[in-house]
């Protein structure tokens, strides 16, 4: 399935996860169903011990399903495996109009770029990534080739993101 997939680019504490949430929220509204997948440096854990499904996992399950009426979540444990690719990962999500990708800097979609001020690193990434095809800054992006979006700007990048992707003409 050829998905539209379109990312949000940057170093740490460059405004991702807060650009990310804006667009996820104004795409809905736009009435776009809108999925995520977010890339995390760490040892990230969204169980808790006790809980039955940690139970599950620490007892050696690869994969756990956990179920209600109101949402499901998959947790797979690499126990050795290479992490997966984006593609593997994109393959595995449900149908819907766009994905978006937070973190996965050196992936070869179409990106955004954040830049902040506070940040941490400030050097530019698009120099580097001929996929990242605009900035959004809190500041001016003085002699930018690329479109430049304020950062909390998230109607202006949406409208990009659309007629990027190809979801509107």
């Amino acid at each position: 399935m050829n998905r539209r997939v379109f990312g949000i680019t940057g170093w740490k504490n460059s405004g991702k996860t807060t650009l990310t949430e804006k667009l996820v929220a104004e795409l809905v509204r736009r009435g776009w169903k809108v999925s995520t997948v977010k890339h995390a440096h760490h040892d990230f854990d969204i169980d808790k011990p006790g809980a039955d499904s940690y139970r599950h996992r620490q007892a050696g399950a690869t994969e756990v399903a956990i179920v209600s009426g109101t949402r499901w979540a998959l947790m797979h444990e690499l126990r050795g495996e290479d992490e997966p690719t984006l593609e593997v990962i994109l393959s595995r999500l449900a149908p819907c109009d766009l994905v978006l990708v937070e973190g996965y800097k050196r992936e070869a979609h179409r990106k955004i770029e954040t830049r902040r001020l506070d940040a941490k690193d400030r050097t530019p990434l698009s120099a580097g990534d001929p996929n990242i095809v605009a900035v959004a800054a809190d500041f001016a992006a003085e002699g930018e080739r690329l479109p430049v979006f304020d950062l909390d700007d998230a109607k202006s990048i949406a409208d990009f993101i659309e007629r990027t992707t190809g979801l509107v003409a």
